[in-house]
């Protein structure tokens, strides 16, 4: 087979398969995924009990998304270090702390974008029932 071809590529089900076994990983072996896990699930609830508007749904489903996914590369950067460096390098490290913040800013103004939104649509709910 000539590198590079498409012979040489999982097949699109088999790509599947690939990411539905690495969210699996994730999720028994990462605490961090099932706590992000549980924040979309209250802001989904939220979301329903608010009866937001698509476009707030879309920004709701676009922060979880953008989160989980920070989180997931977050992992396999983290495994990559170890793996490439099993003893503690300095460098190795500051890789893994850099990664690890990249997703705590992500979820922070993910989180502030929830809250615009909650907030926002709370006072409107507020004041038409006012």
């Amino acid at each position: 087979m000539i590198p590079g071809s498409p012979r040489d590529h999982p097949s699109l089900r088999q790509s599947f398969g690939f990411a539905i076994q690495g969210a699996r990983i994730a999720w028994r072996g990462e605490r961090n995924i099932k706590i992000m896990a549980g924040f979309a699930v209250f802001a989904i609830v939220c979301a329903i009990l608010l009866k937001l508007s698509a476009p707030e749904w879309a920004l709701i489903l676009l922060g979880i998304g953008v989160v989980l996914g920070a989180e997931l590369t977050n992992t396999a950067i983290e495994t990559i270090v170890d793996l490439v460096s099993p003893e503690y390098h300095p460098l190795a490290g500051k890789a893994k702390d850099v990664s690890a913040a990249a997703v705590w800013v992500l979820s922070c103004l993910v989180a502030a974008m929830g809250l615009v939104i909650f907030i926002a649509r709370l006072v409107d709910l507020l004041a038409i029932g006012g």
